[in-house]
């Protein structure tokens, strides 16, 4: 399989999800301001020009970072990444990766457009750090978003974590944040995603 990513863009949570379900991606780096890849237009496998994008080795494409990671996780099920279909654990971990991707991935967009006002950025933090706030208190008690096991949907919030303070949104005002970013990027898999994309821990 094909993995289209680019350093530091939510397709790191897709990686990190094959990368804990030791499923073997190929990773094609995309430009995602030029739309290309390896000289290539890249719309021409994914006409969204977004990232991730993943090409199965029979040829199909999906495209969606939460898509794909229960995909990945489908392959895998025993592991545990996505609870078993039917189970309430199961709805709950999706739930958050619908939190996550509405109210956290997409509430950071503004702040990466060059063109959002200042004055609206200052909006647009004071409402990412009441939905931070949520997350802070889910994980005040628990070591990963849906109890003791490691799933998507942390795979998805350790990679919107990183975010935050390049867009000047300070963690350390909620220290289990802090504490849950240092866990998650302690796991093997996940040093070895960043390290893959010449990404910091």
């Amino acid at each position: 399989m094909k993995l289209y990513y680019s350093p530091g863009a939510c397709s790191l949570a897709s990686h990190i999800v094959a990368q804990e379900l030791g499923l073997p991606v190929s990773l094609v780096r995309v430009d995602l301001k030029a739309k290309t890849f390896e000289g290539q237009d890249y719309r021409a496998v994914n006409p969204k020009g977004s990232v991730p994008a993943l090409e199965t080795d029979d040829g199909e494409l999906l495209t969606e970072g939460a898509v794909i990671m229960q995909f990945l996780s489908d392959l895998k099920p025993g592991a545990g990444m996505l609870p078993a279909l039917g189970t309430f654990a199961h709805y709950r971990c999706l739930e958050w990766v619908n939190f996550i991707g509405t109210e956290l991935h997409k509430g950071f967009s503004p702040l990466f457009r060059p063109n959002t006002p200042e004055e609206y950025k200052s909006i647009v933090r004071e409402t990412l750090q009441a939905k931070l706030a949520i997350v802070a208190e889910a994980v005040s008690d628990l070591p990963y978003l849906c109890g003791d096991k490691f799933t998507i949907a942390d795979a998805y919030l350790f990679t919107i974590l990183r975010w935050a303070a390049p867009q000047k949104l300070d963690l350390g005002q909620w220290p289990s944040l802090v504490s849950y970013q240092e866990r998650v990027g302690k796991r093997p898999p996940v040093h070895t995603a960043l390290e893959a994309e010449g990404q910091k821990r």
